[in-house]
């Protein structure tokens, strides 16, 4: 990890426990993955560090960039409208209401923001909120790269 992406993450975490996340260090990690640590033309162009599609009632606005998806066991390209947020906190604030708003119809959100711990939160978020398979996995590989390989704990 080099000191530009240790910086993001840093940086993030810091603006993920403003937005009162439970877990902001693995917050800012899963930020990493998403954004390519904040270097994507969505993290540049709409402080969108997630992947946040727009809502069906947008509060922020609109970006139509291109995009993958995971379906079906492939990668099929498509276009879609992302929220395009003032700033990182306002993204992570976003973020961490959506999880909340949807932890009734998504029983993984429910679970992770019940986690005792930030590796059980990834894991059980990342069921649900991504296409890709892998993305449990490859967040916690950032978290683990970025502190050392030590334990989470409920602040981490």
């Amino acid at each position: 990890m080099n000191d530009i992406q240790r910086t993001f993450i840093g940086a993030a975490a810091a603006e993920a426990s403003k937005a009162s996340h439970p877990f902001p260090l693995m917050a800012a990690c899963e930020a990493a993955l998403e954004s390519n640590y904040g270097l994507s033309e969505l993290a540049r162009e709409g402080n969108n560090l997630f992947g946040m599609k727009q809502h069906k009632h947008p509060a922020f606005g609109t970006l139509s960039l291109p995009t993958r998806e995971f379906v079906n066991a492939e990668w099929i390209a498509t276009t879609a409208e992302w929220v395009k947020y003032p700033d990182w906190l306002s993204c992570f604030a976003d973020r961490l209401a959506t999880l909340q708003r949807l932890a009734s119809v998504y029983p993984h959100y429910a679970a992770a923001l019940a986690a005792g711990d930030a590796e059980s939160y990834i894991a059980q978020v990342s069921l649900t909120w991504s296409t890709d398979p892998n993305r449990g996995a490859k967040v916690l590989s950032i978290y683990q790269e970025f502190s050392g390989g030590t334990n989470a704990s409920k602040t981490s």
